[in-house]
């Protein structure tokens, strides 16, 4: 019993350690042939753990740029399900070009098939992202800012989510199943609608997340740092953060939904990004260029 005991424990350590160490098919492997070899030594608990983590390593492994761009898409078709999209074309345009300077600039790897940003027809003031680059921010939101600057931080928060990979963190492990790793593999077939419908549980995971609770405030402040590099690295000033979320504090006392739900206060992120804005060479100050495109815009 004892010997069992401690086959479970290395079993279960072997597998922790290797989850947080790799995913390569080598390792995939060698766990399935140890929970294998496991069972057949009579150790049917320590191989259920090893062969558990075998499927874990190898459904994480399947996770590539093409998958996510996949669950983003059938996300985002349910997310329009819940939002109207707005029909004017000029200031999402104009919203793209935003999104594309700062991915253009941005030292991290665009997604599979790049940034797109789609206006939603919502007092709501909110924004989120979903895996794979689908970004969704609310005409409430917009009319909350007062520069292009503010947006483009805005913008830059949501990008950070994706390039940190948080949507896809949303998904609990248990939904990878072989199931859904074949559907993916073969995306490509389906419609936004036959796609969401495919992978209920990963969408699901990331609706919740996205929408109804939010990420961790550790995600939120991840997300808000790595925003502040996006837009130095793209000629806007940082500090534009800050005017961002101020502006954001502005309207919190007459709504309690969007991003008041689900982010943590403006004045706990105003007070991380003042101390992070030290470690963060700002640019020359060219927002005079973008005054009246902005004002155009608007």
């Amino acid at each position: 019993m004892k010997t069992k005991l401690h086959f479970l424990t290395a079993a279960i350590l072997a597998s922790v350690l290797s989850i947080s160490c790799a995913t390569s098919s080598m390792l995939t492997d060698a766990l399935a042939t140890a929970g294998q070899a496991a069972k057949d030594a009579g150790y049917s608990d320590a191989g259920d753990v090893l062969t558990a983590t075998s499927s874990a390593s190898k459904a994480m492994e399947a996770i590539t740029p093409e998958n996510e761009y996949y669950i983003g898409r059938a996300v985002a078709a349910t997310v329009l399900t819940n939002y109207k999209k707005e029909t004017s074309g000029s200031q999402q345009i104009y919203l793209n070009k935003i999104v594309n300077v700062l991915a253009v600039n941005s030292s991290e790897a665009e997604p599979f098939n790049g940034y797109h940003v789609m206006i939603l027809n919502s007092d709501e003031v909110n924004a989120f992202a979903t895996s794979g680059g689908h970004i969704f921010i609310t005409r409430g939101l917009l009319n909350t800012a007062k520069s292009e600057d503010e947006v483009a931080a805005a913008l830059a928060h949501e990008m950070s989510h994706v390039q940190l990979k948080h949507s896809l963190k949303a998904i609990k492990t248990g939904r990878w199943t072989s199931a859904g790793i074949s559907v993916l593999n073969t995306a490509a077939k389906f419609t936004d609608e036959e796609l969401a419908s495919s992978l209920d549980g990963m969408v699901n995971d990331q609706i919740t997340t996205l929408v109804n609770n939010g990420y961790s405030q550790k995600q939120e402040f991840q997300a808000d740092k790595q925003a502040l590099t996006l837009l130095a690295q793209s000629g806007y000033n940082p500090t534009a953060m800050l005017d961002m979320l101020n502006s954001l504090n502005e309207v919190q006392g007459s709504s309690g939904s969007g991003m008041f739900k689900t982010h943590p206060t403006p004045v706990k992120r105003i007070e991380k990004i003042k101390a992070e804005l030290k470690e963060v060479q700002a640019p020359q100050d060219t927002s005079s260029y973008r005054k009246a495109r902005f004002a155009k815009a608007k």
